[in-house]
């Protein structure tokens, strides 16, 4: 599901039948005010978010929801007639994931827009994760280990939350890397190894969830 907050009425509804003929589920707000309940009922994959709104605006929302730990990782795409470097910089330091101003083509849009849920994969469809002694609840971002809450840095978050997303199923450390860390990042296979190593001692025994495939990478499997 997509939500898109945008006041103009003619590019609400050309954006929402582009997404749904491309294979999207929309949703479509005009302002703060009608996305706010909605948002608090179900989180969606992805916001397109227009700066210039009545009441709130853009960057108003923007910063709400990465203020707020059930929304601060979700994708959101700023769409906005000002193209001023001003404004870019502030929604990007806001925590915006992508920029698109207008006048935009609807392909480029969906083109953005495939790229980021591929690049972050953000599915809260599945909020909480419970396997072993292993508690992980994705909004929250809090990880219980043997019920001991266990304290992690973004990244082993993100990389246990992509392990589990995946259970079952071998990760090479490429592949890791690019969904964890980025297409554009720029370090060594050995940057996984060295996560998943602290990761397994911050669990404890629920550790041995993470297994080591010899030659392959890691997956999520049985404790022994």
């Amino acid at each position: 599901m997509i939500y898109l907050v945008e006041d103009d009425t003619d590019i609400r509804e050309l954006v929402i039948y582009t997404l749904k003929n491309t294979g999207f589920d929309v949703r479509g707000f005009s302002c703060g005010e009608e996305f706010w309940p909605v948002l608090h009922e179900k989180l969606p994959q992805l916001v397109l978010l227009d700066i210039m709104l009545p009441g709130e605006d853009g960057l108003l929302i923007l910063k709400k929801l990465r203020d707020s730990h059930k929304t601060r990782r979700l994708p959101v795409i700023m769409l906005t007639a000002k193209g001023t470097e001003h404004d870019k910089v502030m929604g990007l330091d806001l925590g915006a994931d992508d920029y698109l101003p207008k006048p935009f083509g609807m392909m480029e849009m969906v083109a953005r827009v495939k790229s980021l849920l591929r690049r972050t994969d953000f599915n809260i469809e599945t909020a909480e994760y419970l396997i072993g002694g292993l508690s992980v609840d994705i909004p929250r971002h809090i990880v219980i280990a043997d019920g001991i809450e266990v304290v992690l840095t973004i990244k082993e978050f993100d990389l246990l939350v992509y392990l589990l997303r995946n259970t079952g199923i071998v990760l090479t450390r490429d592949k890791i890397l690019e969904k964890v860390w980025g297409y554009d990042f720029d370090g060594e296979t050995r940057t996984v190894d060295v996560h998943v190593r602290t990761l397994r001692q911050k669990l404890g025994h629920c550790g041995e969830l993470l297994q080591t495939v010899r030659g392959l990478g890691y997956k999520v499997g049985e404790m022994e």
